[in-house]
């Protein structure tokens, strides 16, 4: 805001003196707004209430509900990345913190079997993220149907971090194996329609499928934390034998 000085000089007669300087007038400060609140997402037949993954691809959108409370570390961890707020390897290795789900390539397509992405370093499935996280499989997630997000793995146990996949039929043999963390709720014939793209001897699809942007949005309040758990009280010491 400038701040705007008005001097007045007014010469009265031979011998007058300067009138001093009107004192500098504050233009008003207009009232601050309130911060408009943040405009909540009401659930819907369609969308209940959770959070749900929005994959954009360059074939379509596929809309994924996340299971924050069946595989925690799995989703926060998918959360963060797709946010930018966790770094990931890069193309060059620096770990870097960005939007990391965007531009990457679908660089396996099986029909009837799944569509897998995430890797952004190398593109071909070999490429690492520069961290690991812990599988978290849970007996009563099954790869029983199509659409089920799973936690893609470099090699053995625990080696999963930025890939993944989508199913496209049911396959039981992967249950107990690799961390199931989300459902495709709207978008499964896109997933369908990238799993029979022509492709490679390696899989690859041969004209790029691209995963171009991912967000997260809420439908409903956010889950309450989980209390805390409460720790048993000491047994009471024993008297010394005698």
């Amino acid at each position: 805001m400038k701040r705007l000085t008005i001097l007045l000089l007014t010469a009265v007669g031979a011998f007058a003196q300067t009138a001093p300087p009107a004192p500098a007038k504050k233009a008003a400060t207009a009232p601050a707004k309130s911060a408009a609140p943040a405009k909540k997402e009401e659930p819907t037949p369609d969308r209940p209430p959770g959070l749900y993954w929005i994959i954009n691809t360059s074939m379509g959108t596929i809309t994924a509900q996340l299971f924050e409370k069946e595989a925690p570390g799995t989703v926060a961890n998918f959360v963060a990345l797709t946010r930018g707020t966790k770094a990931a390897a890069d193309k060059a290795g620096a770990m870097v913190k960005r939007p990391y789900f965007t531009n990457l390539t679908f660089h396996r397509v099986i029909p009837n079997f799944m569509i897998q992405t995430g890797d952004g370093q190398q593109g071909d499935g070999t490429g690492s993220c520069g961290f690991t996280i812990k599988d978290e499989i849970v007996p009563t997630l099954k790869y029983d149907k199509p659409g089920m997000l799973g936690l893609a793995r470099l090699s053995n146990r625990n080696t999963g971090a930025c890939q993944f996949f989508i199913t496209v039929k049911e396959y039981p043999s992967l249950t107990g194996e690799y961390t199931i963390f989300g459902q495709v709720v709207d978008g499964q014939d896109v997933a369908n329609k990238i799993a029979l793209v022509p492709k490679d001897g390696n899989d690859k699809p041969r004209t790029p499928v691209k995963l171009i942007s991912a967000t997260i949005k809420r439908y409903g309040p956010a889950p309450a934390p989980a209390a805390p758990a409460k720790k048993a009280p000491a047994a009471p010491a024993k008297a010394p034998a005698k």
